[in-house]
């Protein structure tokens, strides 16, 4: 549904995106992660034909970004960081004029547009001007517009930004269920637990660069190492404790607890418990994952790039 091929882009001499491949089957969420002037905003700008690439190709929903600018724009619903609301405008006249630009029948935007407005919960001011909104509700307007046309491709730039948490909670769970077998969604976004929750694969950008690229717990097995695992004991081990079995790497420990390491916890973790108990070792109250972040994955990877970060 979106497919790029070495996708760059300058600006006189300043190379902004720097031979960008992305690949995203209908169905599917990537994340784009990244520093701000990492290449993030302009490789959507390039995506949606508002910006023509200086190298590369790009297909969004069957049509070249370059030679098909027209039916691009057609088929993606956008949403980036300046939302171009009219502040005379009520929700509803706001929404109307969006769906005439996309040809829609007034029937249709309006039985869209009250449904749209019910599910971000902005129904009930329907009536105020857009200049009286706050600027969480107006990231809610913008993103309802994105979606009006009911497009194949979403592209979203901070969709939760400025929001308060019980509007990020509504964003998320619609980016949910708007993932089917018929659309693609790109992301961009600085909240990296809301990247684990959405995304299917993050793609990190550097300097312009996909430094990384695979799902979240692919990302955090290559920089974080394997997973690591904790045992909460009834009891102390009081020095006993000399050996562990084959496959189980110790990484800390206490007097009533201790966490280790396995490539293959799947068949690691029984025979651990199973040892255990002959060994007669104090009693296992839990054995549980430790959380391991994306954030800490992330920045692992973008201190191994050898790249200079970019904080412009």
């Amino acid at each position: 549904m979106i497919k790029a091929q070495g996708l760059t882009k300058y600006f006189d001499e300043f190379l902004a995106v720097d031979g960008v491949d992305l690949d995203i089957p209908a169905g599917k969420v990537l994340v784009l992660l990244g520093p701000n002037g990492a290449g993030k905003t302009t490789t959507v700008r390039m995506l949606t034909s508002i910006l023509r690439p200086s190298r590369g190709q790009a297909v969004v929903a069957g049509f070249d970004v370059v030679r098909q600018p027209d039916q691009v724009r057609r088929n993606v619903g956008v949403l980036t960081e300046h939302h171009g609301l009219y502040g005379r405008m009520t929700s509803l006249e706001y929404l109307a004029f969006f769906g005439r630009l996309y040809g829609l029948p007034a029937v249709e935007i309006e039985r869209r547009s009250r449904a749209l407005l019910e599910q971000f919960g902005l129904a009930e001011a329907g009536k105020k001007r857009l200049s009286e909104y706050s600027k969480g509700m107006r990231q809610k307007l913008a993103l309802v517009r994105s979606m009006l046309h009911n497009p194949p491709v979403l592209l979203l730039d901070e969709p939760t930004s400025a929001m308060d948490p019980e509007s990020a909670h509504i964003v998320r769970n619609a980016i949910k269920s708007l993932r089917t077998s018929e659309r693609a969604i790109l992301l961009c976004t600085h909240n990296l637990v809301e990247a684990e929750e959405l995304a299917d694969t993050v793609s990190i950008i550097q300097k312009g660069r996909i430094i990384a690229s695979d799902q979240p717990e692919i990302l955090k097995d290559r920089y974080l190492g394997y997973k690591i695992f904790e045992l909460r004991l009834a009891g102390s081990l009081d020095g006993r404790l000399d050996r562990l079995p084959e496959g189980v790497t110790l990484v800390d420990r206490g007097n009533t607890w201790l966490r280790y390491q396995t490539a293959d916890p799947e068949a690691v973790n029984p025979r651990l418990a199973a040892w255990w108990i002959e060994n007669r070792l104090p009693g296992i109250i839990s054995l549980s994952e430790v959380p391991r972040s994306l954030e800490a994955a992330y920045l692992a990877a973008v201190g191994a790039s050898g790249l200079e970060v970019n904080h412009a």
